[in-house]
């Protein structure tokens, strides 16, 4: 499956510990990763990421482009919590592709440990299979 991740800046550290914990899932996966974000996890974890550019420079609209195309199976957004931040029109755009094309979604931690854990489960297979022959 093709994991997009993207982490607000006050995120990475948790974006990072995440990875750590969860790696053994996620090195069996396709990751890409808006611009610091895929260094630092990268750094911290030792896995292979693509990276794309940084989120404020375009980052977040590549994912956007590759969840329409049927090139992203799960995104994971740590977002920031500060006032608007939920409210920035990219974020708002990432969530409307992902309920357009039947893409999970996480946006903190509770909600991607548990995505993971379905993932490594096998109970997200269904996106092999609803993708209307786009790539996967």
């Amino acid at each position: 499956m093709k994991i997009a991740i993207i982490a607000d800046d006050t995120k990475k550290e948790l974006m990072c510990q995440f990875c750590t914990a969860y790696c053994g899932i996620l090195c069996k996966h396709e990751l890409a990763a808006t611009g610091v974000t895929a260094r630092y996890i990268s750094d911290y974890t030792g896995l292979a990421v693509e990276s794309l550019m940084s989120g404020e420079f375009g980052g977040e609209a590549q994912i956007a482009s590759r969840i329409s195309y049927g090139e992203v199976d799960l995104l994971i957004d740590f977002t920031g919590t500060r006032p608007g931040d939920l409210d920035d029109p990219n974020f708002t755009e990432l969530l409307r592709l992902c309920s357009l094309y039947n893409v999970p979604v996480a946006i903190n931690i509770g909600t991607a440990e548990a995505l993971v854990i379905a993932l490594d489960r096998g109970d997200l297979d269904w996106r092999l299979y609803i993708n209307d022959g786009r790539s996967v």
